[in-house]
């Protein structure tokens, strides 16, 4: 079995990759890479590399063969077209005839725009008629503890989902859903929506910010304009970019992002990561 995981140096693919390299071999493993300079650990842990580019299509030519699994891991360039960045993946895998094709696709029930390239992959992937399986990835908890330094500073939870909530869980446990469909066994042709095992509204994130900073820290719920505003603003984001954060805070406070359907849990076979330990990690480093 050969293995190919595109996105590979991204937050996730790292993740995945070593996932992998405790069940696969590693010159069993291909990690796509947009340079070499990145992938140059990967060649180092004796993994075969390729250089490509999800908006250059032709740059995956000749990549893949029948007998590999592959992980198409999304773009995260979101205000581009990324179910046409997706299609030259997905061409060439079903010129090769691959043996199964994975992709981390959005949560089933999330209708904010973001969700509109992963729809269009989906479809995409079943029309190929390649063995697929779409793991619907819900929020990750690094989401949010990885953009500590305004809270702390300003000791407030600043966002435009009122009372939602967030069933989110780690990178590492969505990574070893991805690990275990792509080396276990009856996954073919299956969608798997995977949330974190609890649900936490923002109000819950600032109490326990309070509680291992020793800090009060509160939560400001701000209109959806608002937080638009703070993003161009403040944070310096291009409008196009912020419209999509700010259109994914209306879709929690509908509560598209709260099931906690325990699927990630089973796959991964044990609890996913809560948003406490992810905040005592964040806050270690």
């Amino acid at each position: 079995m050969s293995v190919i995981v595109t996105g590979a140096t991204g937050h996730l693919g790292r993740f995945v990759i070593d996932g992998l390299l405790e069940k696969v071999m590693a010159d069993q493993i291909t990690a796509v890479v947009r340079s070499e300079e990145k992938a140059a650990d990967f060649a180092a842990r004796g993994l075969k590399t390729w250089i490509a580019d999800y908006n250059i299509p032709e740059t995956f030519d000749g990549l893949f063969s029948a007998d590999d699994k592959v992980l198409l891991i999304s773009s995260n360039e979101l205000t581009k077209d990324r179910g046409g960045q997706h299609k030259g993946v997905l061409d060439a895998a079903k010129a090769a005839g691959v043996a199964f094709f994975a992709y981390t696709s959005g949560l089933g029930t999330v209708t904010a725009a973001i969700a509109d390239g992963d729809r269009r992959t989906e479809a995409a992937i079943i029309e190929s008629g390649l063995p697929y399986t779409l793991l619907r990835n819900g929020w990750y908890n690094e989401n949010y503890t990885e953009q500590l330094a305004p809270v702390l500073q300003y000791n407030t939870v600043t966002q435009a989902a009122g009372d939602g909530h967030v069933a989110s869980a780690a990178r590492a446990d969505y990574a070893a859903a991805a690990v275990a469909v792509l080396t276990g066994e009856g996954h073919e042709n299956k969608t798997y929506e995977l949330s974190g095992n609890t649900a936490w509204s923002f109000a819950e994130y600032a109490a326990e910010l309070s509680r291992q900073t020793g800090k009060e820290i509160v939560y400001n719920a701000v209109s959806v304009e608002a937080y638009t505003d703070i993003l161009t603003g403040q944070a310096g984001l291009p409008e196009p970019l912020a419209a999509i954060f700010a259109d994914v805070e209306a879709s929690i406070e509908q509560g598209e992002l709260a099931s906690t359907g325990g699927v990630l849990s089973r796959l991964i076979g044990r609890p996913t990561t809560p948003i406490a330990d992810s905040i005592a990690a964040a806050l270690k480093v």
